[in-house]
């Protein structure tokens, strides 16, 4: 017992060292404000634009990150930091959540949910689950592991799953550093499988697209079935470079990583002349360490006309800029797939302009049943419920 408690001891006093050697790393080579993730989480005070009105639908959950609407229109959530994935329930329609229900427990990081065919696909860190609810009582017997190969963790340890209209399966993995050569093709990358279902394993694995850095929100567009992803830029480029960005993502594509960023910046480590010529471009461009994760394609009744079809993006918040950015969620007007308007605020509150603390992080933005914008919190542990006021 002592010699284990020595060892336990030994590697707590390396993970300080660590953790200290890199915040000196990134103030002496950036002077970075680390202010942004700092801050007591609580409920934020938001400001939406006239006409709409927010809630906190649900609290007391442990880094909830990505959210899906079930077949009986209540919102499932990946309760990350409780390795589970609960149900909120909300029966008599008054904005708040009737219970937290556990649907599935003992899960590694889950990170995104979604419901296909009869089941719930959920990814962890190590690849992909089905949930099995036999007796369909809402409550999963068990999980089935269909994958579990995306090991070791790396830089980014999130996967992100997604379904193509024809059946097949997604799964997005970030890259295991800041900027490198990755030995997986899987980094970095967006990688297909077979359709999953009624089969034991994921078979039929290949490389849908690469060079995305860390694709961490894949949505399917209601209409024409395209993938799009949000991407989060490297660091140590300075405070605006390189632009975060979203992608249209073509099946084959490559998007530039490690040699290019966001389709214009050459890599001053890993870049080349003409590293650019042959990159995907992206479809929007952000704010550089805005962190995008979570997006969503307004599809609800409820909004006004203008806001019909729009992309909403929520933004994790930079945590190595001098002055922090993101903490909030914003809106891309649309022509079907085509930006006719600049990226706006649409719901901001989580940074505290005054000292740059944050109250609590988005992560990921959900239309509801009633047509509301679900919005998770894995800083304060918060779903908050976007409304458009009658």
């Amino acid at each position: 017992m002592k010699r284990k408690r020595m060892m336990v001891g030994l590697l707590a006093l390396v993970a300080v060292c660590v953790v200290t050697a890199v915040i000196i790393y990134f103030y002496v080579r950036q002077r970075v404000n680390f202010a942004g993730v700092a801050g007591d989480a609580r409920v934020a005070n938001i400001t939406l634009p006239d006409g709409f009105g927010v809630q906190v639908f649900a609290d007391g959950l442990s880094g909830p990150r990505f959210m899906a609407v079930g077949p009986d229109g209540v919102l499932y959530v990946a309760d990350r930091g409780n390795d589970r994935i609960v149900a909120l329930p909300d029966a008599n329609g008054d904005g708040q959540a009737d219970e937290i229900r556990v649907v599935a427990e003992g899960l590694n990081n889950p990170h995104n949910l979604v419901y296909h065919e009869g089941s719930w696909y959920v990814a962890v860190t190590e690849g992909g689950v089905r949930l099995d609810d036999t007796n369909g009582d809402g409550v999963a017997e068990g999980f089935t592991t269909l994958l579990d190969t995306f090991l070791p963790p790396g830089q980014h340890s999130s996967r992100t799953i997604a379904f193509l209209p024809d059946g097949r399966l997604l799964i997005s993995a970030g890259s295991t550093c800041n900027v490198c050569e990755e030995e997986d093709p899987r980094r970095a990358a967006i990688t297909v499988y077979d359709s999953p279902v009624g089969q034991d394993q994921l078979t039929g694995e290949q490389i849908y697209a690469t060079g995305l850095r860390n694709a961490v929100g894949l949505a399917i567009h209601p209409e024409t079935g395209a993938v799009w992803a949000t991407n989060n830029g490297r660091d140590l480029l300075g405070d605006d470079l390189p632009p975060e960005t979203v992608y249209l993502v073509e099946e084959g594509g490559d998007y530039g990583w490690p040699y290019c960023h966001s389709g214009t910046v050459v890599d001053p480590d890993f870049g080349f002349e003409g590293a650019c010529e042959q990159a995907g471009q992206p479809v929007v461009t952000m704010q550089a360490h805005s962190a995008p994760l979570g997006l969503a394609f307004y599809t609800g009744d409820t909004f006004p006309a203008e806001y019909q079809g729009d992309l909403f993006v929520a933004f994790h918040g930079s945590w190595n800029r001098r002055v922090p950015t993101g903490y909030k969620i914003v809106r891309v007007p649309l022509d079907g797939s085509s930006p006719i308007g600049p990226v706006e605020d649409f719901a901001t509150g989580w940074l505290n302009e005054d000292d740059y603390s944050s109250d609590g992080r988005p992560v990921d933005i959900t239309v509801g049943a009633d047509g509301a914008l679900y919005v998770s919190d894995d800083k304060g542990g918060f779903i908050y419920r976007i409304y458009a006021e009658p």
